[in-house]
């Protein structure tokens, strides 16, 4: 029997997991090219639709990720609001992944589920790491949370928590006993927890892999490494595949037909956004945060940089628009995604991407996801050659953020016109 057909077979052996999973790391900023840490988030959630919103919080202002569309309106009490990542002036950023494994209470499920709520209230009150700890000290019991939170500061501070209703467990990204490369990935159990609940192993193999050949090959971490190697990748290290480096040669020799099942790829149908905070070196301005953020299904989307700001100045195409509450930008990625990845709605077609169009492209039309990694490269390009002088304390901050708000209206113009071939093209739906 040969692999590949293997590799089906498992596919359709083992049922999709829970679809409100998520992929992370946390990398100190001692493991970076220029001393800055990162925050990832990878988010999968039954919510797709994504934007990101402003807050003025208890101690300071913060900028996060939150649900469009039947979000709670920005009026309602603090108490209520969730934010799934996030950074605050303060440079403090948080964010988690939900964890099935570190539980040991009868808590009902309806006091649960508050991971949300604990990051917007963090991100309003905390300045650091120390804060951070303090608050989950002293937040009242059961705290209603199973979760693993991802935490930097602008202290160097770089971070890991285990949390349940009434405990932590802290894993301090800095200390080499811990995080011997300066990173630790986490999915969706703990590592304080019972083993026999792992829940996201498979994309666990997979991240750890990648960032790990990248500290044997001598790459940098960055964010535009992170969005392209694995927000973007349909590599399956547990069943050892790579469909992102091999499709066009597994179709040409028959292998695949290009269409494959839908199961623990880090990119999934679930997938809402990816998330990159980059802080600031130890002792730092923290304003000069930057959240790099992809808006709806990475491998259809591009990665936006947002400065932490002590006023409202996300890009338009990012927030709320319309009486749907969505963000623009997040309408196309999901729109393509639907077109042309998971298109079809026959019997079990949901659980099946076609990735032809997607990874190799078709007759004269490019693929989509070079596409994407050509207008993210020139948004780079743009923005840190107006953020570098802002830095290197050439223009003043007001002036920054002024031609940033008007550069970033050009990032959603050259996404948009990238995309308007895939929008008025279509592929025929084979027979399932």
């Amino acid at each position: 029997m040969s692999r590949f057909l293997i590799v089906i077979l498992f596919f359709l052996c083992f049922p999709l997991q829970d679809a409100i999973s998520c992929t992370a790391v946390v990398i100190s900023g001692n493991a970076t090219p220029d001393g800055r840490p990162l925050l990832w988030k990878h988010r999968d959630t039954d919510c797709l639709d994504n934007r990101l919103e402003f807050f003025r919080g208890e101690r300071f202002c913060f900028t996060g990720l939150v649900n469009s569309g039947g979000n709670i309106a920005p009026s309602a009490s603090p108490s209520d609001r969730e934010v799934w990542i996030g950074a605050n002036t303060a440079g403090f950023s948080i964010m988690n992944t939900a964890s099935y494994n570190i539980k040991d209470d009868d808590v009902p499920r309806s006091f649960m589920d508050r991971e949300g709520v604990l990051i917007f209230k963090a991100l309003g009150t905390c300045k650091n790491i120390r804060d951070f700890e303090n608050f989950l000290d002293t937040l009242s019991r059961p705290m209603g949370v199973e979760a693993n939170f991802g935490v930097i500061d602008a202290e160097g501070g770089a971070a890991m928590y285990e949390v349940n209703n009434s405990s932590y467990v802290k894993y301090d990204v800095n200390d080499p006993s811990v995080a011997p490369d300066g990173y630790l990935v986490f999915t969706n159990f703990s590592f304080s927890g019972r083993k026999e609940d792992y829940k996201g192993y498979e994309r666990y193999l997979t991240a750890s892999a990648v960032f790990g050949e990248v500290v044997r090959n001598g790459t940098d971490f960055t964010p535009e490494f992170i969005f392209d190697s694995l927000s973007r990748s349909f590599r399956h290290e547990f069943l050892g595949v790579d469909y992102t480096r091999d499709l066009r040669m597994m179709m040409e020799s028959g292998m695949c037909s290009g269409i494959v099942p839908d199961q623990d790829f880090i990119p999934r149908r679930s997938t809402s956004a990816s998330v990159v905070v980059q802080g600031t070196v130890p002792g730092g301005d923290p304003l000069e945060t930057v959240m790099w953020t992809l808006l709806g299904y990475p491998p259809c989307g591009v990665a936006v940089p947002v400065p932490v700001a002590e006023r409202d100045i996300i890009p338009g195409f990012m927030k709320a628009s319309g009486e749907s509450g969505h963000s623009p930008m997040c309408d196309i990625s999901l729109d393509i995604k639907y077109r042309h990845v998971f298109r079809f709605s026959l019997s079990n077609g949901s659980e099946y991407l076609d990735l032809r169009r997607l990874l190799c492209g078709d007759g004269d039309t490019p693929s989509i996801i070079s596409c994407c990694r050509k207008v993210e490269s020139g948004i780079i390009e743009d923005f840190f050659a107006l953020y570098s002088v802002y830095i290197a304390g050439e223009i003043s901050r007001e002036t920054f953020l002024d031609r940033y708000g008007t550069m970033s209206g050009d990032f959603f113009s050259a996404y948009s016109r990238e995309m308007d071939r895939f929008v008025l093209k279509q592929l025929t739906v084979p027979r399932l």
